[in-house]
């Protein structure tokens, strides 16, 4: 997927697949004895962030639900969240 999307997009697509690979493998609580070949995410620009597959592992119920969080620019980060029933609200702290 990343070598299809032109070179030009290719850094920040992989920052945005990194990112939402993360949080998936950390909401599961198998870090990456779980393979990162495993499970495909979205990260075509403008896609929103979801799990495209996760194949060959059973141990992990499903559904789950990524999105993509809105960060300072130059920056990638996204929430894994299992089931789908719930809302994401963000808020900026102020010191």
């Amino acid at each position: 997927m990343l070598l299809g999307l032109p070179e030009t997009q290719r850094p920040e697509a992989f920052f945005r697949c990194w990112s939402r690979k993360e949080a998936y493998i950390k909401a599961v609580g198998r870090g990456l004895a779980l393979g990162l070949d495993q499970f495909e995410v979205s990260l075509a620009p403008g896609e929103p962030a979801r799990l495209v597959n996760a194949q060959g592992d059973a141990a992990i119920p499903g559904p789950w639900r990524l999105e993509e969080l809105d960060v300072a620019s130059g920056y990638a980060a996204a929430l894994a969240v299992q089931g789908a029933d719930w809302r994401l609200r963000c808020s900026e702290w102020r010191a």
